[in-house]
């Protein structure tokens, strides 16, 4: 089994990454799904956030309000790092899980946003960073997302820059361009992927 961590900012493209990768046939492991899973309604995830931060953080279906919750955290470092404390144990116990169910010749890509800024680096064989530039990822935010632009800058803020990034990674994806010039970049880190868990 070859444990891959893939990681990169905001607006950079990594769903996109995983996506194509998925399809190849890597065995994927979102922490982003797993992190809303973990915080569904009657999981001890969902109940510790609500003690921390209040019922305030409720929607009216009693499902996480992630708006009103990311409000809060994205603008109080303290009160992030408060958030994390709850989450990251509950997604780290779920990953391993569906680690342990993959097969022994599997690529397991673990799509972690916050892998740089958590120093995960350690816990995978190689890290794949997808790469853009802040003004491409400002431009995706806004124009793809509609984020406003002071949010989608607090949000790439509240990350690692991109150097930071690219100081834990084995492959570098550049995906600054367009996205028919990712497609042939990805197939190539996974034919390397394949050939280094066949080896």
């Amino acid at each position: 089994m070859l444990k891959v961590g893939l990681t990169g900012g905001i607006g950079a493209g990594k769903s996109e990454v995983s996506r194509l990768l998925a399809s190849y046939g890597a065995v994927l492991i979102d922490a982003d799904k797993i992190a809303r899973e973990v915080v569904e309604p009657g999981t001890p995830g969902l109940a510790a956030i609500v003690e921390a931060f209040g019922p305030e953080v409720l929607a009216a279906d009693g499902t996480l309000d992630r708006p009103k919750l990311g409000s809060i955290v994205f603008a109080d470092a303290g009160r992030r790092a408060e958030l994390n404390a709850i989450i990251h144990p509950l997604v780290g116990a779920r990953s391993a899980e569906l680690e342990a169910a993959a097969g022994a010749d599997a690529v397991v890509i673990h799509d972690v946003p916050l892998l740089t800024e958590n120093r995960l680096a350690p816990l995978y064989d190689l890290v794949v960073v997808v790469d853009a530039s802040s003004e491409t990822q400002l431009d995706r935010l806004v124009r793809l997302r509609g984020m406003s632009e002071s949010d989608a800058r607090a949000r790439m803020a509240a990350q690692a820059g991109r150097e930071e990034r690219r100081a834990i990674a084995d492959i570098v994806i550049d995906n600054d361009g367009p996205l028919e010039a990712l497609e042939p970049q990805v197939r190539k880190v996974w034919a390397a992927l394949t050939e280094r868990v066949g080896r």
